[in-house]
């Protein structure tokens, strides 16, 4: 029976990679959430790994239940940040052993090709420049629909600019025209009263969806503005929760679910959120908001999960150093992105990257005692 017997993390960039082995050589490689990687490193070697080692890699779902009910004391974005490297790393571990995608470990295809909706990050731009980069990428690619940012972030009702929304909507529906989805992402920017009139203006321009109109954490305020718009509203990016999705899904205080799979904990509860959706019968849109190896990810549980039915999150900015950490990187054509059938994640932690990083393991010696954060 195989046993985990080493985690290791790479600290580089903006990213920690984890590489997770067994005593019987298998092994698979994960994605903490980007930013802070450092924090969420330590917190892996401290907090997460001493639940992994030693154990039986195939009772994954067992091993992150007992992990989080463990560590109950802790419960904070960085333990499920962390959580998500060990369990996106045996994901990819259990692919490879069998020879299947994860997409299929996760019951097979439920989709051949994603469209992505062409994603921006930017509030500094103004109108005329994001549309025009807008219009550029869609041009190039093939996009059918696109995302922009809306107010400031968490901002009370603020902008960046005065009027850079009321001038930015408007020019991006008469540009681009009413063949692209458009939606807006206000990122906690609005009081309901505020989230309410500028979601009536976006409805006024066609757009199909708002994310985020109030700060993630009022919930009462989300189903607000859910309830006085038609425009659909989006949710859920911030949250580790799984009691906090559940409440945003059955009470409908949104109208599209949209966990990260780095920040709900990995894929294993990943995959259940987009099964409350699937049974709640609301769309599931993971968040995926940049090129590290969440992209990957979230393309295979879009692969494999009923409903996930919208266009997917496909960020546009210059994220180069988050594109040096693996390769292949799935490309966009007409609109839309397709994973083969290699196991596993389908892809190869660069040599390059590793060189340059930070590495630390935790790992079961010969005595069997464990070992935690060794260099």
């Amino acid at each position: 029976m195989s046993r985990i017997n080493s985690i290791e993390t790479y600290v580089g960039g903006r990213v920690c990679v984890v590489h997770v082995t067994t005593d019987d050589g298998l092994e698979g490689w994960g994605q903490t959430a980007p930013a802070q990687p450092d924090i969420a490193a330590h917190v892996l070697h401290n907090l997460v790994a001493e639940h992994f080692l030693g154990q039986d890699p195939w009772e994954l779902g067992v091993l992150v239940d007992r992990c989080i009910r463990a560590q109950y004391k802790y419960l904070g974005t960085f333990l499920f940040r962390a959580l998500s490297g060990v369990d996106t790393a045996l994901w990819d571990l259990q692919g490879k052993a069998t020879g299947q995608p994860v997409f299929n470990l996760l019951g097979g295809r439920a989709r051949r090709r994603i469209p992505v909706y062409a994603s921006s990050m930017s509030r500094e731009t103004d109108p005329k420049q994001e549309v025009e980069r807008l219009r550029r990428l869609i041009d190039e690619y093939g996009f059918k629909g696109g995302k922009i940012k809306i107010g400031v972030r968490n901002g009370r009702d603020a902008e960046v600019f005065q009027g850079r929304t009321r001038a930015l909507v408007p020019l991006a529906r008469q540009v681009l025209g009413d063949g692209v989805d458009l939606a807006g992402d206000a990122n906690g920017a609005y009081s309901p009263g505020q989230a309410v009139r500028m979601g009536r203006f976006l409805e006024d321009h066609g757009f199909y969806h708002l994310e985020e109109p109030c700060p993630s954490w009022e919930l009462d305020n989300i189903g607000y503005v859910a309830e006085h718009l038609d425009l659909p509203i989006g949710a859920g990016e911030q949250e580790f929760s799984m009691e906090i999705i559940r409440r945003m899904v059955a009470e409908r205080l949104v109208d599209v679910i949209q966990p990260d799979v780095c920040y709900i904990g990995g894929m294993t509860r990943a995959r259940r959120v987009a099964d409350m959706a699937d049974i709640a019968g609301i769309p599931c849109t993971p968040h995926s908001s940049n090129r590290s190896m969440v992209q990957i990810f979230t393309a295979h549980l879009v692969t494999a999960s009923p409903a996930c039915v919208q266009f997917q999150e496909w960020s546009i900015e210059d994220q180069e150093q988050d594109a040096q950490i693996y390769a292949p990187i799935p490309v966009v054509r007409d609109g839309a992105i397709e994973l083969d059938d290699s196991p596993g994640w389908g892809v190869t932690i660069l040599d390059s990257f590793l060189a340059g990083a930070t590495r630390q393991v935790s790992s079961i010696d010969r005595n069997g005692e464990r070992c935690a954060g060794a260099p």
